[in-house]
């Protein structure tokens, strides 16, 4: 194999590590509510968000994105459900429903953004 491409695939192994930190922490955190207001579910948004914003702008590979959200998505659906002990991490209620959606929906902006933007005059 050349270089190059076991570059790329470290890159996209260390994408998924990191992107299923990021699924993780967001998953534990996403039902912190301080009051009425849900700042786990808007930090564990806004920080996955960011992940795959800065991935995709630094390494403008739409495979280490992909990578990246898939990671997120993995740990999502692996600590989502009933554990050993029956505990639940992500309990079926509105704040769990909207971050189960919300990370794959990220996942798809993020990868499907167009690469660049065309300006109106045409240049």
């Amino acid at each position: 194999m050349r270089p190059s491409v076991l570059v790329r695939l470290g890159t996209w192994l260390i994408a998924f590590v990191v992107g299923a930190v990021y699924g993780l922490a967001g998953t534990i955190a996403h039902s912190f509510e301080v009051g009425w207001f849900p700042l786990g579910l808007v930090l564990a948004v806004v920080g996955c968000a960011a992940l795959l914003l800065a991935v995709r702008l630094l390494t403008g590979d739409r495979w280490a994105v992909l990578a990246t959200g898939l990671g997120m998505v993995a740990a999502t659906f692996v600590f989502s459900g009933r554990g050993p002990g029956g505990s639940v991490i992500v309990p079926q209620t509105t704040l769990g429903t909207v971050w189960t959606i919300a990370v794959p929906v990220l996942v798809v902006v993020a990868v499907v953004w167009p690469d660049r933007i065309r300006s109106v005059r045409g240049n």
